[in-house]
């Protein structure tokens, strides 16, 4: 299912948090972290993909005065920030060591109007590099943040095969979706995280509970808030379960139902110094030189990543 990762994700999980107190991403029994009042169980009924027209109805370039500046309460973003994330997941071989590595970036691209930030996402199975992602991400004046698109290559023993699930708002009738309302409330519609066509990406979010208490093994989080995402095209990929403390972001992800069954959980935070911020920006802005080869018909259609201006 497109989008179901921690970057972003949608499904990108986009794991920011203002300092390095803690935060943590996919868990439950499976990472060692405990948990009271979760949201799992039974998969929610599925209903039939919604219609594609108003899909991006609220987005409006007009109404991101300081897109760059991502400090909704659910999801902040600062440049500079890493978040490691281990756990288990099945891609094809059985449940095996998953390790995700998510960086905030100082860089910026401009996506169908509007300036995001560059958030790299490298995705490890059983000690192997499965996949490099860049996503982007920005907020409105509203406090909403929003998923513009993402490039994610795929690799094989080391080299990149190709990043056929790319998808970037405004291009081959791609539309940008909410990662993350301003003010998310049980009760409130579900809400479309993005949408691209040819690659089969429609996935909705819906908030599902508040005031939650979730243990991760960085630490214990109260009043956190869980959603449930889902695929209404590829209804066999499952339902996903996040959790996002207050001021921090994400904590934790858990299957319900689905085939990869991916759990994960935070094992380190750090805050990147100045030199280890710039040789992330220079890998960064190398995945984004290449993917005008690896992705003429989508991502070759955007203007190159630039260094800032981010929100410190």
């Amino acid at each position: 299912m497109r989008g179901r990762r921690l970057c972003h994700a949608a499904a990108v999980f986009a794991v920011v948090m203002p300092s390095a107190a803690g935060l943590a991403g996919c868990g439950g029994k499976d990472s060692g972290g405990s948990s009271s009042g979760t949201a799992t169980g039974a998969a929610p009924a599925r209903a039939p993909a919604p219609p594609t027209p108003a899909v991006d109805a609220d987005f409006d370039p007009r109404n991101f005065s300081h897109p760059t500046t991502i400090d909704n309460r659910w999801t902040p973003l600062r440049p500079g920030m890493e978040y490691v994330f281990e756990g288990t997941a099945n891609r094809g071989h059985g449940r095996r060591p998953h390790r995700v590595v998510t960086t905030v970036t100082d860089l910026t691209k401009v996506i169908d109007g509007v300036r995001a930030v560059v958030i790299w996402e490298r995705d490890i199975n059983a000690g192997r590099l499965l996949e490099g992602e860049l996503a982007f991400q920005a907020q409105d004046d509203d406090g909403n943040v929003w998923n513009l698109g993402e490039y994610p290559e795929e690799y094989a023993g080391g080299r990149v095969e190709g990043a056929p699930d790319t998808w970037i708002a405004g291009v081959a009738g791609a539309r940008s979706g909410i990662m993350m309302r301003a003010a998310p409330r049980p009760g409130d519609p579900s809400y479309r995280q993005g949408f691209a066509p040819t690659i089969e990406f429609a996935d909705r979010a819906k908030v599902l509970q508040t005031g939650v208490r979730q243990c991760v093994p960085v630490r214990c989080f109260t009043n956190v808030l869980v959603t449930d995402e889902t695929n209404p095209s590829e209804p066999a990929d499952g339902h996903q379960r996040k959790f996002y403390a207050p001021g921090i972001g994400p904590i934790r992800a858990a299957p319900v139902g689905g085939h990869e069954h991916e759990v994960l959980a935070l094992t380190r935070v750090s805050r990147l110094d100045r030199a280890a911020l710039e040789s992330v920006r220079r890998r960064a802005l190398r995945v984004d030189r290449r993917g005008y080869t690896v992705s003429r018909r989508v991502y070759a259609r955007t203007p190159l990543a630039q260094p800032g201006p981010v929100a410190p």
